[in-house]
């Protein structure tokens, strides 16, 4: 995500005013652009952590048997799955501020079915939800169960889930 678009908007709204002669005091800050926005970015940069991890992950190991494959969802702003030995992990845009995390596993005749993993007492087929929550100035924070939500940690979490589950 390009850092200095909100000065780019800025401008644009200027010249706009400028133009028309017409003062808006609203130009500057769309939060429904925003939080599609920051969705979005949210969701590439665990894109790329995941594929950091995951080429280690490969590197490390050796063997082709059970390497870990990343796909991007077609038809989506940014959605991809993790896969490796019939498992999947699926991180998925549900709106703007809201992204689901899920695994399914594709058993004998590629039907899906939910994965059969320690959940810690929730049923397979749910999934966990990071959301953002406005802080002060504009900024977004994302969370998960009103916890704060740090990248790195996310992706250790679910990438020893993942494994672990697709090592079965």
């Amino acid at each position: 995500m390009d850092k200095l678009s909100w000065i780019k908007d800025l401008v644009r709204a200027e010249q706009k005013m400028e133009e028309s002669g017409v003062v808006d005091f609203s130009f500057g800050f769309d939060p429904a652009q925003l939080l599609f926005t920051e969705s979005v970015g949210f969701l590439n940069s665990l894109k790329s952590a995941f594929i950091e991890a995951a080429s280690s992950f490969n590197q490390l190991k050796g063997s082709t048997v059970g390497r870990i494959k990343i796909y991007g969802i077609q038809n989506t702003h940014a959605d991809f799955m993790l896969f490796r030995n019939g498992f999947k992990l699926i991180f998925s845009l549900k709106e703007p501020g809201v992204i689901g995390i899920r695994f399914h596993f594709v058993g004998a005749g590629f039907v899906q079915v939910p994965a059969a993993q320690d959940t810690g007492g929730k049923a397979p087929s749910e999934e966990d939800v990071i959301t953002a929550r406005w802080g002060a100035f504009g900024d977004l924070l994302w969370t998960y169960q009103d916890q704060p939500v740090k990248i790195d940690y996310l992706v250790r979490y679910y990438m020893t889930r993942f494994i672990r589950e697709s090592a079965k």
